[in-house]
């Protein structure tokens, strides 16, 4: 089985999700346990507020008469001694062990001396439990209430199934293994997680870099010291390297250059505003930008039929994957505009490639940005290969007249720019449906390429190399050769259209913080302040914003 394809346990399916018929309690504990879920005072008690999880506790207890789960002769099971371990050590996964009552576990056992603790304890187990599951396996913010068009609810588990099957296992910890994403960047950036917070502890009384505004090769700077100190901790400069005095010179140089590239930054080695602002962002928050990246990928999709294409709007890269989860193809892009364009996320699945496509410009710039040219240029259209188009796609031509330009302005008319080498779409697009009209494609635009910022698009995705795409989609439609594919884009019919015999998911995700294959650990620039928004919901605490 391929590993992108997510296990599929029928006993998980939200199918189930029915209303379950209930037994009445015969213990005097299953008659706390069915108070408490009726009309909860648990918060005020120190206890988890599970007001969110109510319905998925009833059709938990209801069905076995409000039996204990976690306790068996006056004491914890073996499986709540392990989930327990669990709550106390989320933190290593990237959420918050107080949100699991981290802390608290311990005076609760040691407390279970009457039949109310009892109950509140088996209650508070199952409660945390199924917390902590929807937290790893869906994420704890719904990403479409803060504007990204992921949806989770397909993804959620029958909690009552799960929490059952956890609490009657001899290995539990084998079966919330499969809960957490699929994808190895995720298990890797957990991985950095570890490491950036032993750097954050260290570095936690270090203060900021010294102030200076351009520092070159075989300068002095009284910083020297401390930026060898900060860059070994990162692994930029060697542990054993020597670096004496003041003088920025040697190793020092190639570790900024190094340090540079992981960050987004043109690598010419010299320290000015964006490296030394760069290098004075605390561990601290680079930790915060691991768990957000963790975050966000619990809500990719994980029941994909074939390895996807990513593309990581921050770090402006596309990467294509194969069955072990390797990149076996990767091009820097240009994405959506901040503030004005962005780039959104979503997933869809690439079904279409078009050669030589005509570009069909959207109302928004035909009406903001070609209408206000054409008063004082009506030769434009024609310079720049647009032509006005009829509903059925019939060329009406370039030449304008005061009531076509008015015509075009309003948005009464269509416009349509020519297939070739200057179309706005160069000469090749990949289609992937979705409601935001957002595709890949190529550019005759190539010199953004070289740029470490990369937000110039009206929000669609362009290619540093479209053609190579093109090949690595087509791989499994043998016809389509890369000598074909050239000849298409550059001497084929306009707007040829070829089907994708088997569709590839799509992911567009945002996420300020990646680990490659090799370990090294990437952080960019927040361009449209998602890190920000997530942060602030994130801070709300529990219950998060929903």
């Amino acid at each position: 089985m391929r590993r992108f394809l997510a296990l599929s346990i029928s006993l998980f399916a939200a199918a189930l999700s029915a209303q379950t018929i209930e037994a009445p309690p015969t213990t005097n504990t299953g008659r706390i346990i069915q108070s408490l879920i009726t009309d909860s005072r648990m918060e005020e008690l120190r206890w988890p507020d599970f007001s969110d999880y109510r319905k998925h506790l009833r059709n938990f207890y209801g069905p076995n008469g409000y039996a204990l789960v976690w306790i068996a002769n006056g004491q914890p099971t073996a499986q709540a001694r392990m989930v327990i371990g669990l709550f106390e050590a989320a933190d290593v996964k990237g959420i918050n062990a107080t949100d699991y009552d981290a802390g608290r576990w311990n005076a609760r056992m040691a407390a279970l001396s009457n039949e109310n603790a009892v109950a509140r304890f088996d209650l508070a187990v199952t409660a945390t439990m199924m917390r902590y599951i929807s937290d790893l396996h869906i994420g704890r913010i719904n990403p479409r209430n803060i504007k990204f068009d992921l949806d989770i609810e397909a993804k959620k588990y029958y909690l009552p199934t799960l929490v059952g099957e956890i609490a009657a296992s001899q290995d539990p910890l084998s079966i919330l293994r499969t809960i957490e994403p699929p994808y190895d960047e995720y298990h890797r950036l957990q991985d950095a997680l570890i490491r950036y917070r032993e750097i954050a502890a260290e570095s936690a009384n270090d203060p900021p870099l010294p102030a200076i505004q351009k520092l070159k090769r075989g300068e002095s700077w009284s910083g020297v010291p401390q930026l060898a100190t900060t860059l070994q901790r990162y692994g930029d400069l060697a542990a054993d390297a020597v670096v004496n005095g003041t003088t920025y010179e040697g190793a020092l140089v190639d570790a900024v250059k190094k340090f540079q590239s992981r960050h987004g930054l043109d690598t010419d080695g010299v320290i000015a505003g964006k490296t030394l602002a760069a290098l004075n962002v605390p561990a601290s928050q680079r930790v915060k930008q691991i768990q957000w990246a963790l975050e966000r990928w619990r809500w990719a999709p994980v029941d994909l039929p074939r390895p996807p294409i990513i593309v990581n709007v921050p770090e402006f890269r596309l990467r294509g994957y194969d069955d072990q989860q390797k990149s076996t193809i990767t091009m820097r892009v240009v994405v959506g505009q901040a503030f004005k364009h962005e780039t959104p996320v979503f997933a869809g699945d690439l079904r279409n490639i078009v050669f030589r496509p005509y570009w069909s410009v959207p109302p928004s710039i035909q009406r903001n940005e070609i209408g206000p040219k054409l008063d004082n240029d009506p030769d434009y259209l024609a310079r720049n290969g647009y032509e006005i188009v009829d509903n059925a796609g019939n060329s009406q031509g370039s030449t304008l007249d005061p009531v076509r330009i008015r015509r075009v302005k309003n948005v009464e008319v269509q416009l349509r720019q020519k297939a070739g080498g200057s179309n706005a779409l160069g000469l090749v697009k990949f289609l992937f449906p979705n409601q935001n009209n957002v595709y890949l494609h190529s550019t005759p635009s190539q010199s953004l390429f070289s740029r470490s910022r990369r937000d110039f698009s009206h929000g669609c995705i362009r290619l540093e190399d479209p053609a190579a795409l093109a090949a690595w989609v087509l791989k499994d439609q043998p016809q389509w050769t890369p000598e074909k594919i050239r000849d298409a884009m550059d001497h084929g019919r306009d707007d040829q259209y070829v089907i994708v015999h088997n569709s590839i998911p799509v992911l567009i995700l945002y996420t300020t913080a990646v680990v490659q294959e090799n370990g090294e650990v990437h952080f960019f620039e927040d361009i449209y302040g998602h890190d920000a928004t997530l942060e602030n919901a994130l801070a709300a605490g529990y219950p998060y914003p929903a």
